[in-house]
């Protein structure tokens, strides 16, 4: 079979291998490899997508915050719709609770975008919410729903644009390593390389693996949700999202429904994941005891796949055992928020052209994400 041949290979078509190299294809020969039939079938295309300052530790907030302004005014042609949409964030505190909410209400400044309510306040914003055992709330104006297919779709065009290659149900097989490069065979063929980017989701550490790449403790993560029905009188369109401050659970208006989630991290397998039954009754359980929400009939319901290293930042960088192989890899639930930040300082990386100097998105150097700290 002939080899295909190109500059750089990106394993993964989700949000993470999409946007890289959409960036990359304006200055070398990219394709992209994904294993499903569409890309974005994973995480991608299950993520419930609030744009967060407040959302992660320092690297996940300093690559939130550099993504606001491409997220607000993408540049032209890049999609047919708004990326965001303003969506509150309403963070509640009920009985039991009191710790962990005053630590919420430390942090809020009166005046600003985030800032404490009491409970009157809180129930202004989100009707259903039980008085009863509600110490109050928090609210984060400066959150957004994000339109994850347009921006997902808006990095493939760009893909296409910048003359790169996508193969759907591409499934890697096998990596080697030879004078020229890197060999990588596939459902759909054979590729060579001078550079693979590990784009790959919960399989990126068998990625890793095959390519005798360092292992950096990629934990896979389950994350259950459902859709149930709001109450026929209601318009619940305009609801923030509620959080429990613990983040036992959380709820959120999506179109005309609402998006429900216990947050769970349920360690497991890279797999097609499937949502649990306890879960999900769990979820339930919660909701009907911080809402007067009954829940009757849930429409549909679903899980993904959030992968985390141990200290919750993203991988990102070249692998010290293996030259040529670049890891994009432990977005943990964060990826689509931070994509555009994230993707165009990883791009630069693979084409050796970052300088942290001056240039780093608000503080974040190459060190604070780079493999090489988890050695």
């Amino acid at each position: 079979m002939t080899d295909h041949m190109c500059d750089i290979l990106v394993i993964g078509g989700g949000i993470a291998g999409a946007s890289i190299a959409a960036h990359l294809s304006e200055h070398a020969r990219v394709h992209v490899l994904e294993m499903e039939e569409q890309p974005g079938y994973h995480s991608t295309g299950r993520s419930a997508a609030l744009f967060s300052e407040t959302y992660g530790n320092t690297a996940i907030r300093a690559l939130t915050r550099a993504s606001r302004s491409f997220l607000a005014s993408p540049p032209p042609g890049f999609c047919s719709v708004p990326l965001l949409k303003p969506r509150p964030v309403l963070i509640i505190g009920q009985v039991g609770q009191q710790v962990a909410f005053d630590d919420a209400v430390r942090q809020a400044v009166p005046g600003t975008e985030v800032e404490a309510l009491t409970v009157d306040q809180a129930l202004g914003l989100c009707p259903v919410l039980r008085p009863e055992g509600l110490l109050g709330a928090v609210v984060d104006r400066g959150t957004a729903d994000i339109e994850v297919h347009e921006l997902h779709h808006g990095y493939l065009r760009a893909l296409k644009r910048g003359g790169g290659g996508l193969s759907t149900a591409a499934r890697v097989t096998d990596i080697q390593r030879d004078a020229k490069g890197w060999i990588v065979h596939s459902a759909v063929g054979t590729f060579r390389a001078a550079i693979i980017v590990n784009a790959a989701g919960a399989w990126a550490g068998e990625v890793g693996s095959l390519a005798g790449a360092q292992d950096i403790g990629l934990e896979p993560r389950r994350r259950t949700a459902a859709l149930i029905e709001p109450p026929r009188d209601a318009t619940s369109d305009h609801w923030p999202m509620v959080l429990d401050v613990e983040e036992r659970f959380y709820m959120k208006p999506d179109a005309g429904l609402l998006l429900l989630s216990p947050a769970d991290e349920t360690l497991t397998a890279p797999c097609d994941a499937q949502p649990d039954e306890m879960d999900i009754a769990i979820a339930i359980d919660r909701l009907e005891t911080a809402t007067t929400l009954e829940v009757r009939r849930i429409r549909s319901k679903w899980a993904g796949l959030r992968s985390f290293v141990r200290d919750r930042s993203p991988v990102v960088g070249f692998d010290g055992l293996q030259p040529g192989f670049f890891w994009m890899a432990a977005l943990g639930g964060y990826g689509i928020q931070t994509a555009p930040a994230l993707s165009a300082m990883a791009a630069d990386l693979v084409l050796g052209r970052w300088r942290d100097q001056g240039s780093a998105p608000f503080g974040l150097c190459a060190d604070d994400i780079s493999p090489a700290r988890l050695r």
